[in-house]
């Protein structure tokens, strides 16, 4: 069965289907009829929500914004054999790999030395031990011998593992990539307003009634219910919570230490707003794992980023 990072909730307001953690945008009256598009990226629901007064002109553009997406699920799929990043994981070295899995694994190492690898993109060892069900302490302590992003070497000419057996997953951080990759080509392309959500969220400016999109959080308590509301202009969100998804029957969720292999607790949901979607990924995941009293030194390395927390005993703190 296919393990996803995110999942999808329920669709509301603008109909857009949204990443865990996040419900949906409230309607928008007396705005322009939106122009939509729901499938799935990298394991996860997403959609496309665009605002033009010429409907085939954003029609044409959604079409050509799914070939891209094509192209870079090409790059980042775990799901898919021809994959660059499965060609590395069974091959242990690619050589001259494509600039998007470059910059996207330069700004894994990036947030992995300053989170002291609480965001570690080699995890995937762990994840799929995990995934299969835990097996023995010294599984573990094999998996986890394979987890070290210091023995990841990245370069314009070939990326690689210095050691046998390790594997990359880049799920804490693609979809954030993919979603600022779409979102800055829509800019490039002249459009305004549109809610764009493939794994990570990203408003493009704000609705076309000129107030900020209204995206609702789910409450990690009760995942069926919105805890707030929060507006969104010209940011990106994304969400990290310890529910939803279980990987083994103790319990364990898709959030896993790199340094101990088990579903840290101290925070149930972590919610950070980012101008970029890359950031808020990955500082979704570094946070969770690292813990709140990491969060306002993580944060501060990415400037206009900022986080809410819900605290395993039910309160909540904004950094």
């Amino acid at each position: 069965m296919r393990i996803t990072r995110r999942h999808a909730l329920r669709i509301l307001g603008a109909g857009a289907a949204l990443g865990a953690g996040v419900v949906g945008l409230r309607s928008m009256r007396d705005a322009p009829a939106p122009v939509q598009w729901q499938g799935e990226v990298l394991g996860a629901l997403s959609a496309m929500t665009l605002w033009h007064p010429n409907r085939r002109v954003a029609e044409r553009t959604i079409a050509r914004m799914l070939v891209e997406i094509d192209r870079l699920d090409r790059i980042f799929s775990l799901y898919r054999d021809d994959s660059e990043l499965v060609r590395l994981n069974r091959e242990g070295e690619i050589a001259w790999p494509s600039d998007d899995l470059v910059q996207v694994f330069d700004e894994s190492l990036r947030i992995a030395g300053i989170s002291g690898g609480a965001f570690d993109p080699t995890i995937q060892p762990l994840w799929r031990l995990t995934a299969q069900g835990g097996g023995s302490v010294a599984d573990l302590e094999q998996a986890l011998g394979l987890v070290d992003f210091a023995a990841l070497d990245v370069g314009t000419r070939a990326i690689g593992f210095s050691r046998p057996g390790m594997a990359a997953s880049l799920n804490g951080i693609a979809q954030g990539y993919i979603t600022d990759r779409i979102t800055d080509l829509l800019a490039n392309d002249g459009f305004e307003q549109a809610m764009i959500e493939l794994g990570e969220t990203r408003a493009l400016g704000s609705g076309p009634n000129g107030t900020p999109f209204s995206v609702g959080l789910v409450d990690p308590f009760a995942p069926a219910t919105i805890a707030r509301n929060l507006p969104l202009s010209s940011a990106a969100l994304a969400v990290s919570g310890g529910y939803g998804l279980s990987l083994d029957a103790s319990g364990g969720n898709h959030i896993l230490d790199p340094t101990t292999g088990t579903s840290p607790d101290g925070l149930r949901q972590v919610a950070v707003i980012a101008p970029r979607a890359v950031w808020a990924d990955a500082l979704s995941t570094a946070i969770s794992v690292a813990g709140e009293a990491a969060a306002p030194g993580l944060l501060k390395h990415y400037k206009g980023s900022r986080a809410i927390l819900w605290r395993a005993d039910g309160s909540v703190h904004e950094v």
